[in-house]
């Protein structure tokens, strides 16, 4: 328990320590980049300076650099996120509202995705040179190959414009007022559609690196000898090469985890989802510094503890593993 203990203390020293290079290093770049939000919420083609100027000193942007990054992260230890510009509120007040709708869709479709990548996977191992295993295998090369917005758009217009058993966009019905299980309903009924296309796109995924895993594992020498000593492939599959094949995959879960406050920007733009991804886009293009940076900090967050996690799991499902 101590060693845990220890290690658990390392682990998270080194994510607040990687966090703050993460938030430095962003700053600077984001800053540094052509063009400021001042102009952009200008708008005009010849501004008046008195305009520029005045906006400028009201959101601090005319401070040395080195000041409105003390600024930003004194006001960052303080839980305050900083203010959008573009907006006009606090930047935790956006994030607040989206980051829900995004971890429902990111966690649905990846944890889904995992699932079924992995039983295939599995089940294919067992279908070794047949027709089965050909056919999954010519099915994973097919949607991983395929563009998020394409698929997206194909599920729009084969489910939503011809069939219609779904809605195109959203993720509510805005015309009705829905309360309780009605509204819960209606929420799942907008979500299936982005869900299963993230879900047909990371599937693949999985069950490649699952596969390839098993092949591998299968190669091994604990495997003839076990075999040799009289130990059935079926128990050997199940006890030994299972365990050892599935920490590739439980490790790119974590890395998918990690950027799910962000990893779904297309799918969200397509289905007009209202999550991270297109609040991300949008305040890039419209240089709103204190959003992207407030965004890029949760990022950063997810994936340090995502990574933490996934070492304890991966240490949970094989004891040869050693946390030091």
């Amino acid at each position: 328990m101590e060693h845990f203990a220890r290690y658990l203390i390392r682990r998270v020293l080194s994510a607040v320590i990687l966090v703050f290079l993460v938030l430095t290093l962003n700053f600077f770049i984001i800053h540094l980049a052509p063009g400021d939000p001042v102009t952009i919420m200008v708008g005009l083609e010849n501004p008046s300076k008195q305009m520029v100027e005045a906006l400028k000193k009201r959101y601090g942007l005319d401070r040395p650099l080195i000041v409105q990054y003390l600024v930003y992260f004194g006001n960052l230890l303080k839980g305050d996120f900083g203010y959008s510009y573009v907006y006009d509120q606090p930047s935790w007040v956006l994030i607040r509202q989206r980051i829900i709708p995004t971890l429902t869709l990111t966690l649905t479709g990846s944890i889904l995705g995992f699932l079924l990548g992995t039983y295939l996977a599995i089940l294919v191992s067992k279908l070794q040179r047949t027709r089965g295993d050909t056919l999954v295998s010519i099915l994973s090369y097919i949607l991983y190959a395929m563009p998020s917005f394409w698929l997206g758009l194909m599920m729009i217009l084969t489910f939503s414009a011809k069939l219609r058993w779904f809605p195109t966009s959203g993720m509510f019905n805005l015309r009705e007022s829905y309360l309780g299980v009605r509204k819960l309903l209606d929420f799942l009924h907008h979500l299936t559609l982005p869900a299963v296309t993230l879900i047909l796109l990371q599937t693949p995924v999985f069950y490649r690196v699952t596969r390839a895993s098993i092949i591998q594992n299968y190669k091994q020498d604990y495997v003839t000898t076990l075999l040799a000593v009289g130990v059935t492939r079926d128990r050997l599959f199940k006890k030994y090469v299972i365990r050892n094949a599935i920490i590739p995959s439980l490790t790119m879960l974590g890395i998918t985890l990690g950027f799910s406050i962000t990893g779904t920007t297309i799918i969200e733009t397509v289905f007009a989802w209202p999550g991270m991804g297109r609040l991300l886009l949008d305040a890039i293009y419209r240089r709103d510094y204190q959003l992207i940076l407030g965004i890029y900090f949760l990022m950063a967050v997810f994936i340090s503890v995502a990574m933490i996690v996934t070492d304890l799991v991966i240490a949970f499902v094989d004891p040869r593993i050693r946390l030091t």
